[in-house]
């Protein structure tokens, strides 16, 4: 079972992720952060994960150090689950529309880490939390993950339904590129050899 369980504990964040990839969508958050908790049960429910995080972080400051950090536990728990990438399909795709809003986004599990954001909300804020830091989050992920990630809103005119479909759209790519492919059984997808 491709499975993992990781805990990053710093002066700003402790935090704790479990992370099945060949699951049904089962997750559960306590982040101290209700929307954020709905962009990750996106994550879970759309890529088939199971997911549990439990993040207690400096949030009378701000929430940055909380999502970033939580980006990057679960990048770790992603790259310890991925294992040898041996036999999986590598690259996944998705367009997911919301209401007005569409959203794109490509990655390819390569072993290097990049990340194209191209989102330019129509506001600042989605309740309390900054929309600024859905950028965090995703870089914070693939720097360990150690993915190439493409996130691009094509478009909306309502902050919520940009960012939930950035959500959705990168649970169903994950899931796409997660998939082992029945032609490529224990063999390295890539003509290097290594990922």
């Amino acid at each position: 079972m491709r499975s993992a369980k990781v805990t990053r504990n710093t002066l700003e964040t402790q935090i704790s992720v479990e992370l099945t990839l060949d699951g049904s969508g089962q997750a559960k958050f306590d982040t101290g952060l209700p929307f954020l908790d709905h962009m990750l049960d996106q994550i879970a429910r759309h890529g088939l994960l199971n997911l549990n995080i439990v993040a207690k972080g400096d949030l009378h400051i701000d929430a940055h150090h909380t999502v970033e950090d939580i980006g990057i536990t679960l990048g770790q728990a992603f790259n310890q689950a991925i294992s040898d990438k041996k036999g999986v399909r590598r690259y996944g795709h998705a367009y997911i529309p919301l209401d007005e809003a569409l959203s794109r986004v490509v990655l390819d599990i390569s072993g290097r880490p990049g990340l194209v954001f191209n989102c330019e909300f129509v506001r600042g804020n989605v309740g309390e939390f900054d929309v600024d830091l859905i950028k965090e989050f995703f870089q914070g992920f693939v720097n360990h993950a150690l993915v190439t990630l493409h996130i691009d809103n094509l478009s909306g005119n309502n902050a919520h339904h940009q960012a939930e479909t950035i959500f959705k759209a990168f649970g169903r790519a994950l899931r796409m590129a997660l998939e082992m492919d029945p032609r490529m059984v224990g063999v390295m997808p890539s003509t290097k050899g290594t990922l």
